[in-house]
């Protein structure tokens, strides 16, 4: 692979599926990995139990040496966490770890650090790309490595490539398809890097800049006067998490899949009810939803759903 060169060294930093993707990949690519960044166990589960991260558990089944500092802008952490590193690597790759480098970890590796970030940059800079672009009816979105500099994402691209967003891709589908092309294209990367190749780094344009704010529980409520092709854009966004939600009386209800309607009336009220789905009007046209779950028990098709939780036409979900 290094054509007698001595082999690349690429330390990573991730925590969740998104980046032990590329983790996998890297790997199974033969590159070196002298160690693996991520945070710390998290509870998890209705258990509670301190859980491993995505990256840290696929790390541990290949034998690679991890840490998981805290912080790294404590400068004591900091220093801890790049002495048991050993030798600095040649290149650092970081997939939604969830921690800001300060610049002494920016200027650690000999290459410096390498970003997989799930937006076509300078669009959806920040934490939640891949549900935002749903969200906001984008077409398309793709991957963008970055050459890591202090901002918030405004490093220098290095590679760009762009997929479709379908009709009915969530963020669970689109996910997923971003982690594959994300694996495939920091190998891709890493691999001109190993043959010494250098590789053009291009500034971010000035326009078109926006920012994916972190998603919080309380987007996930519903207002069913708003168009319905929002609401379905927003059931679409929040799988799998938080998961859109509608109150019906003092119930929460989870909606998980949905299909656009014309037929509209008073926001909220149910319009029909079908085997494939319960039709809800909202402040334009209306949804039919095909997916539901209530507290307790799992996500259903609507036929089921509706077997143990009656609902009629005429009756309305509450507005927020």
């Amino acid at each position: 692979m290094t054509g007698g060169r001595e082999p690349l060294r690429v330390a990573f930093a991730g925590t969740p599926e998104f980046a032990a993707c590329a983790l996998g990949a890297i790997v199974e690519a033969g590159f070196c990995v002298p160690v693996v960044l991520t945070q710390p166990d998290r509870p998890a589960g209705r258990g509670m139990k301190l859980t491993a991260s995505a990256v840290k558990q696929l790390a541990q089944t290949h034998n690679l040496p991890v840490l998981q500092p805290v912080s790294l802008r404590d400068e004591a952490q900091r220093a801890a966490t790049l002495a048991a590193c050993g030798d600095a690597p040649d290149v650092l790759v970081v997939a939604a770890y969830g921690l800001l480098l300060p610049q002494a970890v920016l200027d650690w590796p000999r290459l410096g650090c390498i970003n997989i970030h799930a937006s076509l940059l300078p669009r959806w800079r920040g934490a939640a790309p891949i549900h935002r672009a749903i969200e906001a009816g984008d077409e398309r979105t793709g991957i963008t490595l970055m050459q890591m500099d202090a901002g918030l994402d405004t490093g220098a691209m290095l590679a760009r490539e762009s997929l479709d967003i379908g009709q009915d891709d969530t963020t669970a589908t689109l996910h997923d398809r971003l982690a594959a092309l994300g694996a495939r294209m920091i190998v891709e990367l890493l691999t001109r890097l190993a043959h010494g190749e250098t590789v053009p780094a291009t500034p971010q344009p000035a326009d078109g800049v926006t920012y994916a704010a972190k998603i919080s529980k309380a987007e996930a409520l519903l207002d069913w006067r708003r168009p319905a092709r929002e609401l379905h854009r927003a059931i679409r966004a929040f799988t799998p998490f938080p998961a859109a939600l509608a109150h019906f009386g003092d119930t929460p209800i989870k909606l998980w899949r949905a299909q656009l309607c014309a037929e509209s009336g008073a926001p909220g009220t149910i319009l029909a009810i079908r085997k494939e789905g319960v039709q809800v009007a909202c402040g334009e046209g209306s949804l039919l939803i095909q997916e539901l779950q209530k507290p307790g028990s799992r996500r259903l098709p609507a036929h089921e759903f509706l077997a143990g939780f009656p609902l009629t036409v005429g009756q309305t979900f509450l507005l927020p």
